[in-house]
């Protein structure tokens, strides 16, 4: 999947020009108000009404229809009813749910319980089932680690490479933490103001940054540039 361009704008001010490829799993990296989020809404259809924006990709499945993406997003409380319970928040027979909540290492009785019952790695793991439910090709991840705790980080990172080796979709990871990309991307793109810095294969940026902004936010993510290599 190839977007040659993404041009977002509000008015006649440019908040986004950028283009970047998803050839398996690509980490969309950058500080805050860098564009990251802008550039998820605008691929989600989730842009406010205030702005406009030109798309122009290349695909094998088209990117409007809501059954050929999931969303993952950061705070899972956002995408849960505190007040349905889990197995009637999904669209799918049980059987189904069933299958997806041992696929995310859930069992099945939490299916009967409410989301405030739940840990926050069990919610994202939920939400997680949830993304997965229309067997999507592209998978949007935004910040989904953010919230946990080291140990858990891992576990989900893991959890999220396993099953793009079994369900083959596509992923986009939409982050400011590059030891989380690092853990679960093959290729990086770098935006600042909503422009790209730098793109290519994650490691070889790491060891290897072009720009003064991709080595700051190494040093940022990586304590005297520590990283795995």
């Amino acid at each position: 999947m190839k977007i040659s361009r993404l041009h977002i704008r509000l008015g006649a001010t440019s908040l986004v020009d950028i283009g970047f490829e998803i050839r398996s799993s690509l980490a969309l990296v950058g500080q805050s108000g860098s564009g990251k989020s802008l550039t998820l809404k605008a691929l989600l259809g989730m842009l406010p009404d205030s702005m406009e924006y030109e798309l122009e990709l290349a695909s094998d499945f088209d990117l409007i229809r809501g059954d050929t993406l999931g969303f993952v997003p950061q705070n899972p409380f956002t995408a849960l009813s505190p007040l349905t319970k889990i197995r009637n928040q999904f669209f799918v027979k049980m059987s189904k749910i069933e299958a997806l909540f041992a696929k995310v290492g859930l069992k099945s009785e939490l299916l009967d319980r409410y989301a405030p019952e739940l840990s926050g790695g069990q919610l994202q793991r939920v939400v997680l089932a949830m993304a997965l439910e229309s067997e999507p090709k592209l998978l949007m991840l935004d910040e989904p680690t953010t919230a946990l705790d080291p140990k858990t980080r891992v576990l989900i990172l893991d959890l999220l490479k396993n099953l793009q080796r079994e369900f083959g979709f596509k992923i986009l990871f939409v982050t400011h933490d590059i030891a989380s990309a690092q853990a679960l991307c093959d290729e990086i793109c770098v935006i600042k103001e909503g422009g790209v810095v730098e793109s290519g294969n994650l490691e070889e940026i790491l060891k290897n940054p072009k720009d003064a902004y991709t080595k700051t936010l190494i040093d940022a993510n990586f304590a005297n540039r520590d990283f795995r290599i």
